[in-house]
């Protein structure tokens, strides 16, 4: 599972030109999932990703987190994370979740976020999506579940 988490000002989802998922301060994160991912993965993402303190504090060091500043969520599905660029100049996208079990686990990475969080909007999975966001910083986190769980 790979989170890229995006610090923003503001972000918005469209589909269709019409707008399904909008928030202010808080985290634009691009989630893609693999066939090996599970809840349990899920699970440690959405901790790690709720607890990264990376808002600024009343000394501007990044010392809050999401929570501490009331933050809002925009999760967004992002089957391209997990493109394989080695051969040739086409990306392969083999390495992507089947639909209907990363969809599954999408769902669930949205209601573990709605657990934690008052405002959490999110995309259409597999649909033709338009993001805007106003990164603030610029700040971008990736966390990948692969060097999340690895033994230290």
């Amino acid at each position: 599972m790979k989170f890229v988490i995006q610090r923003v000002l503001k972000g918005e989802v469209a589909v269709n030109d019409s707008i399904v998922g909008s928030i202010h301060k808080g985290y634009v994160v691009f989630a893609g999932i693999s066939d090996s991912d599970t809840r349990e993965t899920a699970e440690k993402m959405v901790h790690k990703m709720l607890n990264l303190r990376i808002f600024e504090d009343e000394r501007g060091k990044t010392n809050l987190s999401l929570q501490d500043v009331d933050g809002e969520i925009l999760v967004i599905s992002q089957f391209t994370l997990y493109a394989d660029c080695r051969k040739g100049n086409r990306p392969s996208f083999i390495n992507a979740g089947k639909p209907d079990y990363a969809n599954t686990l999408y769902e669930f990475i949205i209601a573990l976020c709605q657990e934690e969080c008052h405002t959490v909007q999110h995309g259409e999975f597999g649909a033709d999506m338009k993001v805007s966001l106003i990164n603030d910083g610029p700040f971008t986190i990736v966390l990948d579940s692969e060097e999340l769980l690895k033994s230290k």
